[in-house]
């Protein structure tokens, strides 16, 4: 057992399976909805970009490569100066919704390049440029562009053009849970020698003017390396500087008189830094103050072309003599070694240490992508934040209903900048690589989502603070059931209790979908949203006439999913608790139910052979919107395998089951599973033979769904062929995007109109795999179609993984797919092991599409490289 394997053994009997200091400290907490104090609910602009640097947050705070505790009372990151720039920067910067042609986008350089689950061991890179940053550049050219031009990006400045930028590595090694060292390494790439200022800064969350403290913490100055921070839930620490130019202390209040022409109680305000900094603005007062809520040393360094400096520094709950010893860089080294130790415990010494390399990335990413959340609806909606007065209008408005919500925790996010809150269905597939490093927190995250402070009383997941009334797709069984069986593949032993813990939730909520989501009690599934809004001729979520109703293939096709996995859920629980046998045969028969009507009430087109959302209009004949897309392929993952001695241990289930069949037999004709004699095996799926076949023969056609990096959202076809229909005197069009979106249908970066999707390319993998196992060589498609090669549907899985493996691997020249247009920084000395795990994928050539940091589900690749294996055709 590794060194991390008993850390993490250590952790697994706490309540909550984590360590009290790691990368909780969020990338962005402006222009969230939580800051969002405003009647019209404009988020980005009551709380912008410009107001951050001095102006108090209410719910959370942000910085540059920062860690914080797991309250998030205590703040640590690092700030930067290269004596150019107008502001310090002291978090990353980025584009608002409106800001963007194509939405909000975050344009900076910076890489998770290591992290343990424990965060012993954690490592960070950002590339700051030692020109002026180009803040106004950015915004207005990007303003200037259209949705059909691609974003302007911080490569495309010219700026890095030189090399005249710092490479500034900040790595954390802990002693123990409540010690740890930091070392901060700034590095010339340039040709010639700069400057540049570093400011490691240490802050409390200001919780005080909100009347949550009794007492006020407090940052005392010891000596000039020296800093005690007291604080009545955390208690003591020592932070430990190593001979800074001076330490500057302020107070984490708002500058009220930058921003709203008030004068300031003192000026000790939050941004009291910038100015000492840039414009020497009362920099002996605030070297010389004692106390604060918020300090920095202060290092100005000139470095030579190619050389480094480094500076170090400690938070540790027990004070010392000797905070930096001969014995630092050997805690530094002995980390590393355990990251090494830990990582080849995961992956296999024997294989590809590239592919190693590339799984250790996607993992320290979703590891640093964890973030403190901390959001109470009834009080945000009744309070103020001390800028805007509590509002009445705001009581009706967003996520009033979801008053139960009461987060304070750490979770997993999308994208600590882009997507800088939870949402349902990412997190369930965050869990998934999660459960192959640390399974204890990856089941703690899954369960968390259905506890009260988050699960409405109704059953509704939350999904994400935006509207939490959205409908996600109901992945969370298939996730669980995924997390459940890596933790028994790599530990011989299943977690019976987590699943039964989960389980008993979830039907709470499949009930809520069955209750609110049917709307003619046909087993015929509506949701809106559900993560594919672009691929829809309209916004799927928006309010349909009274007589018009939209019956979605895919709202049918993740109920049949969601009953088929809470399905294989009771039979996992009953073959050790028969009291679990009933529910066995209750999603069973969901199941059975969903898939006839799916099969005979309108979604299949038989002239098609494919699966279409269908319009209902009061007193006219329905109106199928035949779009090959995404949706139409989601039927593919309601897919089962049961076997005949599973069966027998279940002889409740066995005798309704017979019942059933024969019943359902007799009045419709959809038969919802096949059965082979061997081995003794039951097929239940939503899609017969017939169908299977003719759904993969669009799916691995390269020019529809079949990309060089995986599947695309969207058929290619409609590239020269644009889908148009009229309904009720509107027209509509659906085109092929195979990047970024030139529709603003759904705000934001959406855009699932041709991109190849990691989640969805994660379900066909699993779900393919899973009639290869069945049909073996009886079933053998043509992969890609034309070309000749036929292959059964493991080959055929095995394929479609490495298509996703390759977007992220270097090809014969040296380049990496995912870095597009941007390959020539990549191919540059020191450059050429980083990767970004971006929140799709370019249909046609693969380049990273959208938010660049969105290493929750795109760590699934994580996943599949743990399987990764191409088979012989």
């Amino acid at each position: 057992m590794t060194a991390e394997q008993e850390r993490l053994e250590k952790n697994a009997g706490k309540e909550v399976p984590l360590e009290e200091w790691g990368p909780y400290l969020s990338e962005r907490q402006w222009g969230t909805v939580r800051e969002d104090y405003s009647e019209n609910g404009d988020a980005w602009n009551y709380f912008p970009h410009d107001h951050a640097r001095s102006r108090v947050y209410r719910w959370g705070e942000d910085g540059l490569a920062g860690i914080s505790d797991y309250r998030q009372q205590l703040c640590f990151a690092v700030a930067l100066w290269n004596g150019k720039d107008p502001i310090l920067k002291e978090r990353l910067f980025g584009l608002t919704n409106n800001e963007g042609n194509h939405g909000e986008d975050v344009k900076e350089l910076y890489y998770y390049l290591d992290n343990l689950p424990s965060h012993y061991y954690m490592k960070y890179l950002y590339k700051y440029p030692q020109q002026a940053f180009p803040y106004e550049d950015l915004v207005s050219t990007n303003k200037h562009r259209n949705k059909f031009e691609e974003e302007y990006e911080l490569l495309d400045t010219g700026i890095f053009d030189q090399d005249a930028y710092f490479d500034v590595s900040v790595t954390y090694a802990k002693q123990n849970s409540e010690d740890i060292s930091i070392c901060i390494e700034v590095a010339n790439k340039g040709k010639n020698a700069a400057t540049i200022t570093v400011l490691p800064t240490l802050w409390f969350f200001n919780k005080w003017q909100y009347g949550q403290m009794q007492q006020k913490p407090q940052l005392q100055r010891i000596n000039e390396q020296t800093v005690k921070a007291i604080h009545e839930d955390l208690g003591t620490y020592y932070y430990y500087v190593q001979q800074p130019q001076a330490i500057f202390f302020t107070e984490n209040e708002t500058n009220t008189e930058r921003l709203f022409g008030r004068p300031n109680p003192s000026p000790f305000v939050k941004d009291a830094f910038h100015d000492a900094v840039i414009d020497g603005k009362n920099r002996e007062l605030l070297a010389q103050q004692p106390t604060g809520t918020k300090c920095a040393a202060v290092y100005e360094l000139t470095i030579a072309p190619g050389a480094s400096q480094l500076i170090y520094a400690r938070i540790t709950s027990h004070q010392t003599e000797t905070p930096f010893d001969e014995r630092l860089p050997q805690l530094f080294a002995a980390r590393q070694q355990e990251a090494d130790d830990f990582y080849r415990s995961v992956f296999p010494a024997q294989t590809d240490p590239s592919l190693a390399a590339l799984q250790r990335k996607a993992f320290a990413s979703l590891l640093w992508s964890k973030q403190y959340y901390h959001y109470d609806i009834e009080d945000w909606l009744a309070s103020s934040d001390g800028v805007s007065p509590a509002a009445a209008a705001r009581q009706q408005g967003r996520n009033a209903g979801w008053k139960n919500i009461k987060n304070a925790d750490v979770i997993l996010m999308p994208d600590k900048w882009e997507y800088p809150w939870y949402a349902a269905w990412d997190l369930a597939f965050h869990c998934i690589p999660m459960a192959i490093i640390d399974p204890q927190f990856a089941k703690h995250q899954l369960i968390l989502l259905t506890r009260e402070w988050y699960m409405n009383p109704n059953g509704q997941m939350p999904a994400y603070e935006w509207n939490f009334s959205d409908v996600n797709p109901p992945v969370q069984a298939f996730a669980a059931l995924q997390v459940y069986q890596i933790e028994k593949q790599r530990t011989g032993k299943g977690d019976i209790t987590f699943l039964k813990k989960i389980f008993q939730k979830l039907v709470v909520n499949f009930t809520w979908w069955v209750n609110r989501k049917d709307l003619n009690g046909n087993n015929i599934f509506s949701g809106g949203f559900l993560g594919l809004d672009n691929i829809g001729v309209f916004n799927r979520s928006s309010q349909l006439p009274d007589e018009v109703e939209l019956e979605q293939t895919d709202a049918t096709a993740w109920m049949a999913m969601y009953a088929l996995h809470l399905f294989d859920m009771a039979v996992e629980i009953a073959t050790e608790d028969l009291a679990f046998e009933d529910m066995v045969t209750k999603f069973y028969e969901h199941f059975i139910l969903i898939a006839d009507a799916a099969n005979h009430l309108g979604l299949w087109d038989e002239g098609d052979r494919f699966f279409y959302d269908v319009l209902s209009l009061y007193g006219k004949a329905p109106v199928p919107l035949k779009i090959r897309s995404a949706v139409g392929l989601v039927p593919l993952f309601a897919v089962s395998i049961l076997t005949k001695e599973q069966c027998s241990r279940l002889p409740g289930f066995e005798k309704r089951r017979n019942w059933f069949n024969h019943y359902e037999e007799t009045i419709h004709h959809y038969k919802a599973y096949a059965e082979r004699k061997d081995p003794d095996t039951l097929l239940f799926s939503l899609v017969d033979t017939d169908k299977l076949t003719a759904l993969l023969s669009k799916l691995l056609d390269e020019s529809e769904f079949l990309s060089p990096g995986g599947v695309r959202a969207l058929s290619q076809y409609y590239k020269d062929h644009p889908y148009r229909i009229s309904i009720e005197g509107n027209d509509y069009e659906v085109s092929y995007d195979p990047g970024d979106s030139t529709s603003g249908l759904f705000g934001g970066n959406s855009n699932w109109r041709g991109p190849v999707w990691m989640p969805v390319n994660y379900l066909l993998v699993k779900s393919i795999e899973k009639y290869g196992a069945f049909y073996g060589n009886d079933l053998r498609v043509e992969f890609p179609q034309r070309s000749g090669n036929f292959m059964n549907l493991e080959a055929v899985a095995a394929q479609l993984r490495q298509r996703l493996i390759r977007i992220f691997t270097k090809d014969a020249n040296g380049k990496r797919p995912v870095h597009g247009r941007h390959s020539w920084f990549y191919e540059r000395p020191g450059n050429e092991e980083l990767v970004l795990f971006y929140e799709y994928f370019h249909g046609d050539d693969s380049h990273g599409v959208g938010a660049s940091h969105q290493t929750g589900w795109t760590a699934l690749i994580a996943d599949m490289l743990s399987e990764s294996s191409i088979l012989d055709p």
